[in-house]
């Protein structure tokens, strides 16, 4: 008999970070969710993302996935704007892990008072646009040829989702 495993939502914390590393490797690995080529130190990671909206998704006290914003401007009036990311172990993928990260970081965005998120997804990556479609962000154009990984032109589908309780 199997039993099903809880998956945990919480704040992600420093200590969290080689468990972070680990699955932001794997995702650099696969080529389907950044033109990265290596996990940041945790101090550049730390530097680059909010402070707020930091989510770890743990099961029996692993991590097996993440979520975080990081700014989309140090201009103020795009204070409210930002970049999501969002990577899940390979090991938790298609349990829905996706889902509830990404639905807990745009309530936890909307506490702290952002109106938009925005995503730059490779068109390759359909699980990513359908999950991101899924909790409410819609397609809102395509950046051809933006930046090459591995000598390849790549594409990058940009998404966002407009908060209804913030910034109307």
């Amino acid at each position: 008999m199997t039993i099903p495993m809880i998956i945990e939502l919480r704040p992600l914390e420093p200590d969290d970070w080689p468990a972070v590393r680990a699955i932001y490797l794997e995702g650099i690995a696969g080529g389907m969710a950044t033109f990265q080529t290596e996990a940041p130190t945790w101090e550049a990671w730390d530097a680059g993302h909010e402070r707020r909206c930091r989510i770890a998704a743990t099961e029996a006290g692993t991590v097996v996935g993440w979520a975080a914003l990081s700014p989309a401007s140090s201009r103020p009036c795009y204070a409210g704007v930002a970049g999501v990311s969002i990577y899940v172990a390979a090991a938790a993928r298609g349990r829905r892990v996706g889902r509830l990260l990404l639905s807990e970081l745009i309530a936890e965005s909307e506490s702290a008072g952002f109106w938009t998120l925005q995503a730059g997804i490779f068109p390759e990556n359909t699980a990513s646009l359908a999950l991101h479609a899924a909790c409410g962000f819609r397609i809102v154009g395509r950046r051809e040829r933006i930046g090459q990984l591995h000598g390849c032109w790549r594409d990058v589908v940009l998404m966002e989702r407009r908060s209804a309780v913030v910034g109307v």
